[in-house]
Order: C-alpha cells, then sequence, then structure tokens
C-alpha cells in the first residue's frame, strides 16, 4: 500500500514538474487573491464594531455575534471543507468556500438588519477553509523548485489580511458607511473565484470515499462547546454556570470523537496521523505563534488608541491605530520568499524555531521601548516578522509528514489550530486587560503592567513554539516538503 502510494505521488510531482513558471505564477496570484479577501474579511469589523450597536438599532452583545458566527461556522467548515477537498478535488472545495465568501459578503452588503447580517457573516465564516485548501491544491499542483514559495505566501495571508484589515477598515470607518466594507470582499472573492474557476486546474489526487457524518457532528460540537466560551467568557463571566457548562461538554465531545474516529476505518480525521511526532509538535507550535499573532494585534490597537494619561498611549485615532499595524502586515509578505529560501536550505523545522525567537525579540522590545510610537510599530513589525516566517513553515513541515491525498485534510487542522491559539489570546488578553487597570475621571482602562503582562506570556509561548520546533523529529528540507 505505502509503495503505491509512493508511485502515486512520484507520478504528481513529476506533473507538476510539467508547469511553466508564467503559469505557476498566475495560479498562485488567483489563489492569493482568495485568501488575501478571506483574511482580510475576518478583521474588517473590529475598527467599526464599537460604533455598529447604534447604527443598526441592537446591543453590543448581539452585535458581537457578527464576529462569533464567523469563528464558531469557520471552525467547523475548516476540518470538513479540508476532508471533501481530500475526497473530491481541492479545487472543487476551494471554489465552494470562496463562493461562500461571494455570498455572505453580498448578503452583509445589502442589509442592515442585525440577524440578516449576522446570517451574512455565519456564510462567511465557510471561506475560512480557503487557505488551507489553497495551500494544498498549490502543494499538487506546483513543481517542487516552487512549492515551499507559494505554501509561504499563501499561508502569510493568514497574517497579511488581518493586518491590512484594521487600516483599510479604519478609513472606511472614518470617510463611509461600514456596508463599503463587504461590497469590496464580495468584489475581490468574485474575481478570485471566477479567475480559479477558469484557469487553476483541479489537484489529480482525489481519494473518493464517505464523509464521516458522526464524526463531523462529534467534532463541530466540540468546537462550539470549546469557542463559543472563549469568545464569550468574558461577558457571561468565566465562573458563569454556562462557561463552565461548555468547557465541560467540550471535553466530553472531544473525548467521544477520539473514541469514534480510532475505530473508524474512513475516518474523517486521521488521528494515528496526527500523532506523528512532527506533525503533533507542529501543530503545537502553531497553537502558540497563533496566539502571539493575535495579541498583537489587540495589543497594538487598542495600545495605541489609549488617552497619553495612562502614561503609555497616543490618544490615536481609529484609522492611525490600524496603520500601526500595515508595516506588520507588509513584512509578513515580503519576508515569505525569504522564508521560503530558509525552508529550502535549513528545513522547516529549524525555520519555524527561528520565526518564533523573531516572534520573542519582538515582545521584549514592546515591554521594553515604547516611549514613542515608532517605537511600538518597530516592535510590531518585528512580532509580525517572526510570525510571518513561522506561519511560511508550518505547512511546509505538514506537507513534509503527509501523503498528498491526505494534505487538505492535514493543513485544515492546522489551521483550526491556529485559530484556537488567537481565541486564546483573545480571551486570556481580555482578561489581563480587565484584571489590571487604572482609573481616569470615570474611565477604568488597562494599565501598562497589564499590557506587559500580557507580552510577557506572548513571548515566552513564542519560546515554547522554538523549543517545540526543534524537537521535530528530523529537519524538513524542500525536498521533504515536497513530498
Amino acid at each position: 500500500m505505502r509503495i503505491a502510494e509512493a508511485e502515486s505521488e512520484d507520478e504528481l510531482d513529476l506533473e507538476a514538474e510539467r508547469v511553466g513558471g508564467g503559469k505557476a505564477t498566475f495560479w498562485l496570484l488567483l489563489v492569493g487573491l482568495g485568501a488575501l479577501v478571506v483574511s482580510l474579511s475576518q478583521s474588517l469589523l473590529v475598527p467599526v464594531l464599537a460604533e455598529l450597536p447604534q447604527k443598526l438599532h441592537s446591543d453590543t452583545a448581539t452585535v458581537q455575534w457578527l464576529l462569533t458566527s464567523t469563528l464558531l461556522v469557520g471552525a467547523v467548515a475548516v476540518p470538513l471543507l479540508g476532508k471533501l477537498g481530500d475526497m473530491w478535488g481541492k479545487k472543487l472545495m476551494l471554489l465552494v468556500a470562496i463562493g461562500a465568501m461571494v455570498l455572505g459578503s453580498l448578503i452583509t452588503a445589502i442589509s442592515g438588519d442585525i440577524t440578516v447580517l449576522i446570517i451574512g457573516r455565519a456564510i462567511q465564516g465557510v471561506s475560512s477553509g480557503a487557505i488551507p485548501l489553497g495551500i494544498s491544491l498549490l502543494a499538487t499542483l506546483l513543481p517542487k523548485k516552487r512549492r515551499a514559495s507559494a505554501m509561504a505566501t499563501i499561508s502569510a495571508m493568514l497574517g497579511v489580511g488581518g493586518a491590512l484589515g484594521l487600516p483599510f477598515a479604519g478609513l472606511i470607518a472614518e470617510h463611509g458607511d461600514f456596508h463599503l466594507l463587504f461590497w469590496i470582499t464580495a468584489v475581490g472573492a468574485a474575481v478570485a473565484f471566477a479567475g480559479i474557476l477558469v484557469f487553476v486546474p483541479e489537484s489529480h489526487d482525489p481519494a473518493g470515499g464517505r464523509i464521516d457524518m458522526l464524526g463531523a457532528l462529534l467534532l463541530a460540537g466540540a468546537l462550539v462547546a470549546l469557542l463559543l466560551p472563549l469568545s464569550e467568557g468574558s461577558a457571561w463571566g468565566w465562573s458563569s454556570a454556562r462557561v463552565i457548562w461548555l468547557f465541560a461538554a467540550s471535553a466530553v465531545l472531544f473525548a467521544a470523537f477520539g473514541f469514534w474516529e480510532a475505530r473508524r476505518r474512513d475516518p474523517l480525521i486521521d488521528l494515528s496521523s496526527l500523532s506523528r511526532r512532527p506533525i503533533l509538535l507542529t501543530n503545537i507550535a502553531s497553537l502558540f505563534i497563533g496566539f502571539a499573532l493575535f495579541a498583537s494585534l489587540i495589543g497594538t490597537a487598542t495600545y495605541v488608541e489609549m488617552p497619553k494619561e495612562t502614561g503609555y498611549g497616543f490618544a490615536a485615532s481609529t484609522l492611525t491605530a490600524g496603520l500601526t499595524m500595515l508595516p506588520s502586515g507588509l513584512c509578513m509578505l515580503i519576508f515569505a520568499p525569504v522564508a521560503a529560501r530558509l525552508i529550502n536550505g535549513i528545513g522547516a523545522g529549524r525555520t519555524l524555531a527561528i520565526g518564533a525567537v523573531i516572534v520573542a525579540v519582538g515582545w521584549v522590545l514592546r515591554i521594553t521601548v515604547h516611549a514613542d510610537l515608532w517605537q511600538v510599530v518597530v516592535g510590531s513589525t518585528v512580532v509580525g516578522i517572526g510570525t510571518g516566517i513561522g506561519y511560511a513553515a508550518m505547512p511546509a513541515l505538514i506537507s513534509a509528514n503527509t501523503p498528498h491525498h491526505e494534505l487538505a485534510s492535514a493543513n485544515s487542522v492546522n489551521t483550526v489550530v491556529r485559530s484556537l491559539g488567537s481565541s486564546l489570546a483573545s480571551a486570556l488578553g481580555g482578561s489581563i486587560l480587565a484584571a489590571f487597570t487604572i482609573t481616569l475621571g470615570p474611565a477604568v482602562l488597562p494599565s501598562l503592567t497589564a499590557y506587559r503582562v500580557l507580552f510577557a506570556i506572548c513571548g515566552a509561548a513564542a519560546l515554547v513554539a522554538a523549543v517545540l520546533a526543534l524537537l521535530v523529529a528530523r529537519p524538513t528540507t524542500a525536498r521533504d516538503a515536497a513530498a
């Protein structure tokens, strides 16, 4: 069986080697556009969220579901689309994901009703599967010499879109209606959809089979039960009964999922593959890197918006706060080919470790050097550079230790783990900022100590990720990554 799989993958590699450079670049641009739009949509509402209750005649708790619904649906859709991509075709499921972005964006662009907007945002959540599917599709289509760079570029879009979305949304918030944000994502996703449909071929490695419906339901329930209290725990109270019950339900459902999947001949997620040392360590490291990136977003924009009387803030506008993240996002994209060269030269494991150490250095800078706004920008940019390098190395590690016919599923699981890290950062960061406060008149605001504690935790998390990356069983070169 293993010999047959190896021969099949060798045939796919030989077919990929016939792809011309211009064609490969065009495919990368189309898939990259789709990934960028999907990533952009996840952060677009953050700068305008505080204004929406008044504009939509709703309350803050209900408006928060514009973010929560996307998070929950995405967590469920990503592993399911990944499995379907391995079974029925990675391009097909990529089109489903980007098509969901088009549909969800159109719904949110034409409505002012909060319920309809939440439904539209939930549909947009399905598009979260586009990035792991895009990585997996290009990994099977492109020649070996192009794969590391392509995977690095698409993976970096997870951070690039988040960093670019903040200043972009801030600009729209100051000069236009927030519905314009959704028109832009609708058009961008539609262009990507049409381009991929017409010009990008389907992968040639569908495995076929049936979807494990019970496994899908158990995994969906477990993820929702875990992520819902993480996103709403600050509002509900971490000691509230529903938070405790949801965490308990999540543990039970994950245990039931593991029990069921271990006994399936065609599981939704191959747990034996995930338990292999390189994959397991990569996913755990991804959790910590995802934590560090999201904490950079919430720990920079809100930080510079604080009044100068706090002793650290700069009283920046929403637009200025977003612009402080722009260099970070651009550097993630710029350093993607640098990361690819590192992967080719020293292996993906060591590249991930280098990225994580750079992230830790960035957090040290954020703690120690922050008197001027440019110093804050430099610190967050260093974090972005390290995160971009780390994000580029992760799919290379996954691809090096996963057969082609399981690649979309494995990359999807890695994406869910990164998303979980971001959710943990949001929950823990919110709690820390609420625990260490100062009072300025009627306002109770986070203190400098609160941010320093958060940044120190992020630095420690990055160092843990570096150690885990170095513990990967064997160095992973570009040759391995393409296998």
